[in-house]
């Protein structure tokens, strides 16, 4: 057999220890979050029957499906996001007690063209309620993402509101009503912070037709301030008086009426600009960005797709919900040093001076994991500089180590790597030294 050379595919990425161990300190503060409001966790295959995603995200995004035939001939994708695998479950268990509340992290794939900060494979980390359609489940999913960000001690937090709803009205007023039509035009209105006003105008040129005019009006209502109700009021003449966007306005207002009550109104604005490009969201939408830290793009983003279950149920089903860019925040968050990078699992190392101490070692790392301190025995007497290096090395905050005399007299040597002090600590005493530090 031919030796295979170790490669990566292109646009994946390994996540080794240290960067991995880190991800999950972020994500552990996260999801303690949505379980402190009530979301349980969920899990779904990674792979799903073409038809569950098909006709879903329109075509741009179901180009980017991973879709191949199985060995067992059927027809079959990676998931895609986690939005439409939580339609499914719905769909399939209805005795789900509603309004339903879940959280799910996992991997999703898009077969999109890889570049800095874009992968093919990438964590996703949403919640969702399902079952509510009141103006407060849009209000309580964004609560919930502005209290990830306090969890995670981010200040200068903005997230940016609007209503499709609102933009469909502004689509009634210049004639654009065919239903793909309409999908091509919010498409290419997401695509606005990249390609500007003149990629955003071209686009929807060739793909929609509008003219000079409608154009002018389109932008006339993307590039408007709204500072507040009165604001969005004068939005209903702009607009041609439409009905959905009419609704639209009404819910918007109820919305940030809801924030400002709960006190987050200062972390709230209405972006008539923001759109969101998938298909099947239908009222409120919504991006978040930290604010003089904008080239992270959005780091929470989500909004409201009443029809999505409809595609399984043959009715609508209200839902509600935002998507944390796990990757985005972490390189954030380690920017602005709000969480420290792990190297290691685990808090001490114990040395091994000879083989004839390995059994008590053990005992020894077994009574500090009782006690809270997560700690790494090594498995071969080296030569000790060897061993005091690959321990700071790999970022461990303790050294321990005990050699016949210190075994016979019942004491350990403590090396603290951070301070660099060093100590002698009674055997017995090492519970409760461990509880101390554990805290």
């Amino acid at each position: 057999m031919s030796q295979a050379k170790p490669s990566l595919l292109k646009g994946f990425r390994d996540y080794l220890p240290d960067v991995e161990l880190t991800r999950r300190t972020m994500l552990d503060r996260v999801t303690g979050v949505f379980e402190g409001f009530g979301f349980g966790p969920l899990q779904t295959p990674a792979i799903e029957y073409s038809e569950v995603l098909l006709g879903k995200y329109g075509d741009e995004g179901e180009k980017l499906l991973y879709r191949f035939t199985d060995n067992g001939e059927r027809d079959v994708a990676l998931r895609y996001d986690l939005t439409v695998p939580l339609a499914r479950i719905v769909a399939m268990y209805g005795d789900i007690p509603k309004p339903f509340r879940r959280y799910q992290v996992a991997p999703v794939w898009r077969a999109e063209k890889p570049g800095r900060g874009r992968f093919r494979e990438f964590m996703q980390c949403d919640v969702d309620i399902i079952g509510e359609p009141s103006i407060r489940a849009d209000a309580e999913c964004m609560i919930v993402g502005l209290e990830v960000l306090r969890a995670l001690e981010v200040d200068g937090v903005v997230m940016r509101v609007n209503n499709r709803k609102i933009l469909d009205g502004m689509l009634d007023a210049v004639g654009v009503t065919e239903r793909e039509a309409r999908h091509a035009v919010m498409r290419a209105i997401d695509k606005l912070p990249k390609i500007g006003r003149a990629g955003v105008s071209a686009e929807i040129r060739e793909t929609v037709g509008l003219d000079d005019a409608g154009l002018e009006t389109l932008f006339a209502v993307l590039d408007r301030k709204i500072a507040g109700a009165a604001d969005l009021a004068a939005l209903t003449p702009v607009i041609g008086g439409s009905e959905t966007g009419v609704e639209g306005i009404a819910e918007l207002t109820e919305l940030l009426g809801v924030l400002e009550a709960a006190g987050l109104g200062d972390q709230v604005e209405v972006d008539l600009s923001i759109a969101r490009g998938l298909d099947y969201y239908t009222a409120t939408i919504y991006e978040t960005f930290l604010v003089g830290h904008e080239e992270y793009g959005s780091v929470m983003s989500g909004g409201r797709y009443d029809t999505l279950l409809g595609m399984f149920l043959k009715q609508s089903l209200p839902a509600v919900g935002i998507s944390l860019g796990v990757d985005r925040l972490l390189a954030a968050l380690l920017e602005l040093e709000l969480i420290p990078p792990r190297k290691t699992a685990a808090d001490v190392f114990i040395a091994l001076f000879d083989e004839e101490g390995y059994a008590e070692h053990v005992k020894l790392a077994r009574v500090l994991r009782e006690h809270g301190l997560r700690s790494e025995l090594s498995l071969s007497p080296a030569k000790l500089g060897k061993q005091f290096k690959l321990a700071e090395r790999k970022g461990y905050r303790f050294i321990m180590l005990a050699g016949p005399d210190e075994r016979a007299a019942g004491i350990v040597n403590i090396k603290d790597l951070a301070s660099g002090e060093q100590s002698r600590l009674a055997l017995a005493d090492v519970a409760e030294w461990a509880s101390r530090f554990a805290l």
